[in-house]
């Protein structure tokens, strides 16, 4: 029996406040998962998220590539607002145009830590690797991964592995110590994630699980390949191994709350930073157009999934628009700690009561602009309209109503340049992508 001493301890602490657990994909496209349409890879622990959770089916990014999407997120703030609208490019470019997320901007961690979470980022950090950069110089207690924008997830010594490659692309950091780590990346990933979780069972914690699978290079193993051997296209095959092995660590996450009795007390969201490139024919955006890159849907719509059982409900489909800004102002609520005013929103009282969290989302990468508000969405670059999309009817971007819906083309262009023109130049000049999408060849701006 619980001793009275104890027992009125207990009351004195209070509720337990929540963990949260981000579970961030690289480079996941709308249909490369069986919850979001995949008929022939099989994400069984994924899927299940959004069984026994609220699946997203117009969940946005804010931007269509890595660093700034993960910067959006990890502020609730438009990127624009500090600069941060392009990627790095090589660890020399970083160096050499100032990348990196500005250190006046707060995360989520040092948000939390007043409020005594403990917290871990593992994997891709792809927010500057100068000095002062460093995941644990932004708030975060431990760090497991690496500091650039790609990697190789195997080396030649790795046990397994389909293709034998020299050493990583980028190092491996356990804090701010390098080493040596010859573990299938994404294995070793949900390997330190765990281990995080089990250290920390008996306080609040953020896990920010950010591995770089799906993001090319092509590379998985052999256990992993064997799963999907009915593929026969061999770049698919190989993108669906390595979604098995990602899915199997949030198996092994999820798995890891329910032992330690944790499941009704974390939050976990699953998303990715932004959509497949299509080009490297592996994965698919589903019903979507465009690719990463792109502003169309198939570069910012992603896979969005959140749980918390007994507070975001089971089994449900929302069809408002949310975005990945709203995690911070998310969690910050439901730890009961008092942020800033944010664009990002607290989603629990629309997924619970009802309402619209959002009446209108923009985007700006260089000559890109995008646009939506209810179910129009506007998409230009540079001087050309690309076309007014009515998304409800047509998400797939097929028919541009912009010729016959003139008034709608003004309004949205009007709301854009006003939100533009409260965010910032961009900090660094940007790097260029060509891509084709309607037949339309454009350089965007990455």
């Amino acid at each position: 029996m619980m001793t009275r001493r104890v027992f009125l301890s207990a009351l004195a602490a209070g509720p337990r406040k929540p963990n949260f657990v981000i579970l961030l994909a690289d480079d996941m496209g709308y249909g490369d998962i069986g919850c979001y349409g995949s008929a022939d890879v099989p994400t069984p622990h994924i899927d299940a998220l959004a069984r026994g959770g609220t699946r997203f089916t117009d969940g946005y990014v804010s931007c269509a590539v890595c660093s700034p999407s993960r910067a959006a997120l990890l502020t609730g703030r438009y990127q624009h607002r500090f600069g941060h609208e392009f990627n790095s490019g090589s660890v020399e470019r970083e160096a050499e145009i100032g990348f990196g997320l500005p250190k006046g901007e707060k995360i989520a961690p040092e948000y939390l830590k007043a409020a005594g979470y403990r917290s871990m980022a593992v994997g891709k950090w792809h927010l500057g690797v100068r000095a002062g950069f460093h995941p644990m110089e932004r708030g975060f207690d431990e760090f497991f991964g690496f500091l650039t924008g790609g990697n190789d997830f195997l080396t030649a010594r790795t046990p397994g592995a389909t293709a034998k490659v020299g050493e990583r692309d980028a190092p491996i950091w356990r804090g701010r110590k390098e080493v040596v780590e010859d573990r299938y990346l994404t294995d070793a990933f949900a390997d330190e994630a765990v281990e995080f979780i089990d250290r920390n069972r008996s306080h609040p914690f953020l896990l920010y699980f950010a591995p770089n699978a799906i993001h090319t290079p092509l590379q998985a193993l052999e256990k992993y390949v064997d799963r999907v051997a009915g593929i026969q296209e061999r770049k698919h095959r190989m993108l669906a191994a390595m979604t098995v092995a990602l899915d199997d660590a949030v198996g092994r996450v999820v798995g890891k709350l329910k032992e330690l009795g944790l499941e009704r007390d974390t939050m976990i969201v699953f998303l990715s930073d932004n959509g497949c490139p299509e080009e490297t024919g592996a994965g698919t955006n589903g019903p979507l157009n465009g690719e990463k890159a792109t502003y169309y849907e198939g570069g910012i719509r992603v896979p969005f999934l959140m749980r918390w059982p007994g507070k975001v409900p089971a089994g449900k489909t929302y069809r408002e628009m949310v975005v990945s800004r709203d995690l911070l102002p998310t969690m910050l609520a439901a730890a009961g700690v008092k942020g800033p005013a944010m664009d990002g929103v607290d989603l629990l009282p629309y997924l619970n009561k009802g309402g619209r969290p959002h009446e209108v989302l923009f985007w700006r990468a260089g000559k890109a602009r995008a646009v939506r508000k209810g179910k129009w969405k506007l998409l230009e670059f540079g001087e050309e309209l690309l076309g007014l999309y009515d998304l409800a009817a047509d998400m797939g971007e097929t028919r541009d109503l912009s010729g016959a819906n003139p008034g709608v083309v003004k309004e949205l262009r009007e709301a854009w340049a006003g939100w533009s023109g409260e965010m910032k130049p961009a900090a660094w000049p940007p790097r260029y992508r060509e891509v084709t999408v309607n037949g339309k060849r454009l350089n965007w701006e990455l």
